[in-house]
């Protein structure tokens, strides 16, 4: 295994380009760069350019791993460049980005199910409680899809593998899957996003475990709040997520996998709110209705995990919501602060930190 970083969230990727956030990547000490889509190495898929990517990162002992985007055909007018690649013909599109990716050896690629609205608070901000359209009519548009681009990933020998993203639960990723075939569908594990669902990280993992091929290490802080709960992204060791639990599963399932950290942001590449909270409505009957594969054990398991995570803040040993006396965690005003380029590249140092130990605890080997 190695360790690694999501390249859409490596500070100052944009302004480095790919070429440069190789280098930067190496200067953290980390061990690859999961691109989110092959477009972000070269927007118009050159293949000249492509290649020099891959070459420096054989030359830096670097993985290098790639991705299609969107697949829900209700957000394609949210991300117009898998259109335009394709010249209006979005299924071209993405059979050029599959075609480019596996030339480089980058046949395992992320797709994701929809997009998340940090601008609205509660179930609206994600897709799958968007009025105009079902959650299942959308489950049945990305099977769709994924069916359309099978026959090209299956003769590349590319896995299309669908993230456990914020509006998307392991149960239906695991039916996407058995409905298009595994051969050529996989998982991203993220493994702090199925919580804004009500599932346990931990049992989330067991479900995808034979299914899991590219991974975002992420951790997030789940208490009580007006609303429900509310979710808000942390350094790893710093929220809910049981990494020591998780981190065995993987590595057994599939010891070549990568670690890609995902953190927050930084402010200094998109202004926003550094460290944004999200409301999880568990206990509204609209919420609860939209998941009906939830049951009372792995609920009974989840409140107990909060639970546990509340003792944690109580005792000093995390930060709560504000972090107004947590400076010894380097993030003194955790909610507000500035969260630029040093607190991106600390929250990264402190989440790799983490990892590497429970790794080294459970014997498991990163390159």
């Amino acid at each position: 295994m190695k360790l690694g970083i999501d390249g859409q969230k490596l500070p100052e990727v944009k302004k480095r380009g790919p070429l440069g956030s190789l280098d930067h990547v190496r200067e953290l000490g980390l061990e690859g760069i999961f691109f989110s889509t092959v477009l972000d190495m070269s927007p118009t898929l050159d293949a000249g350019m492509l290649r020099e990517i891959r070459a420096k990162a054989d030359e830096l002992g670097l993985y290098l791993e790639s991705g299609l985007g969107k697949i829900n055909p209700y957000c394609s007018a949210e991300a117009p460049e898998l259109r335009a690649i394709g010249d209006g013909d979005i299924i071209a599109g993405f059979t050029r980005m599959i075609e480019a990716s596996a030339e480089i050896g980058c046949r395992e690629m992320w797709v994701s199910p929809g997009n998340f609205k940090g601008e609205y608070r509660g179930r609206l901000a994600v897709d799958r409680f968007r009025t105009d359209v079902t959650w299942d009519e959308q489950l049945q548009a990305m099977g769709n899809v994924l069916q359309k681009l099978a026959p090209v990933a299956r003769a590349h020998g590319v896995h299309m593998n669908i993230e456990t993203h914020d509006e998307i639960t392991s149960f239906e990723i695991l039916r996407l899957i058995e409905r298009v075939g595994e051969d050529c569908v996989g998982a991203v594990l993220d493994t702090a996003n199925m919580l804004q669902r009500g599932e346990h990280p931990v049992m989330a993992a067991q479900r995808l475990a034979p299914y899991i091929r590219q991974t975002h290490i992420k951790d997030a802080w789940v208490g009580r709040a007006p609303g429900g709960l509310d979710f808000q992204p942390r350094a790893c060791g710093q929220g809910v997520v049981d990494f020591a639990a998780i981190l065995p599963i993987l590595a057994k399932a599939n010891p070549d996998l990568n670690l890609s950290l995902e953190i927050n942001q930084s402010t200094d590449d998109k202004r926003r709110q550094p460290n944004p909270r999200q409301c999880i409505q568990i206990d509204d009957p609209v919420w609860r209705a939209g998941h009906p594969d939830l049951n009372t054990t792995e609920l009974e398991l989840y409140f107990a995990m909060l639970n546990e995570g509340e003792k944690r803040v109580a005792s000093g040993e995390i930060p709560d919501w504000e972090g107004f006396e947590s400076a010894q965690y380097g993030y003194p005003t955790y909610e507000n602060q500035s969260y630029g380029f040093d607190a991106a590249t600390r929250f990264i140092q402190d989440s790799a930190r983490h990892i590497r130990a429970i790794c080294e605890q459970k014997g498991i080997i990163l390159a």
